[in-house]
């Protein structure tokens, strides 16, 4: 029980990272998405896509493989474990998924805020800055965190390529004990592991929406 309350956790350090990663790169793009210049939005249009609608493991396997073991800066060199490029494999659908979010809040405001913000004399991008961003904020919220959970329950897949995670770990630990009447009490252990922890963020995220609608 110790190691897959271990692995449970970084499980949910992965979760952490692709999230920030996702979330980062994502908001970018779905800003993108409503740039008046148009190779902007149809790019950002097509990655969003791309990443949002493709399976999570083939994206995941492509950074598994494609990603170096090793990369050399200078006379440094830096490692790139597995779990690693597993962060990197759960940010790609992270950011088409939040891409959609940002757009969509962006999107959702009237039309009358775009147009008081340019009666004041503000730019495009003070508008955004400090009128529309703003204000999407709220509606991207809870949509985020569902997200969030989403990903969080995806982190098992990274087992797949050898990160060590709960189900790795549990895996383990049932082939080294050989009694097969331990593998529904472990693997249940798990599943309440992970409703434990996304049973909450569905629920406030339920609340959000309600607040916010």
């Amino acid at each position: 029980m110790p190691n897959i309350i271990r692995g449970f956790g970084f499980d949910i350090l992965i979760s952490f990272l692709a999230m920030l990663i996702g979330t980062i790169l994502g908001f970018g793009l779905g800003v993108g998405q409503v740039s008046p210049q148009r190779y902007v939005r149809v790019t950002s249009r097509y990655l969003s896509q791309l990443f949002r609608n493709a399976p999570w493991l083939v994206i995941l396997f492509f950074c598994v493989y494609l990603l170096p073991y090793e990369i050399h800066v200078f006379s440094h060199t830096i490692q790139l474990p597995g779990w690693v490029k597993g962060v990197f494999g759960l940010s790609f659908p992270v950011m088409g998924n939040v891409s959609e979010v940002v757009r969509g809040g962006i999107q959702s405001l009237p039309s009358g805020q775009w147009e008081a913000a340019a009666s004041l004399g503000l730019t495009r991008k003070q508008t955004m800055r400090f009128c529309i961003v703003p204000q999407a904020l709220r509606r991207m919220a809870a949509p985020w965190m569902n997200t969030y959970a989403i990903l969080m329950m995806s982190t098992p897949l990274v087992s797949i390529v050898g990160v060590e995670d709960c189900v790795t770990l549990a895996s383990s630990a049932l082939a080294a004990l050989a009694n097969p009447a331990l593998m529904m009490p472990v693997y249940g252990l798990i599943l309440v592991l992970f409703f434990a922890y996304c049973a909450p963020i569905a629920v406030l995220t339920k609340r959000l929406e309600r607040r916010f609608r």
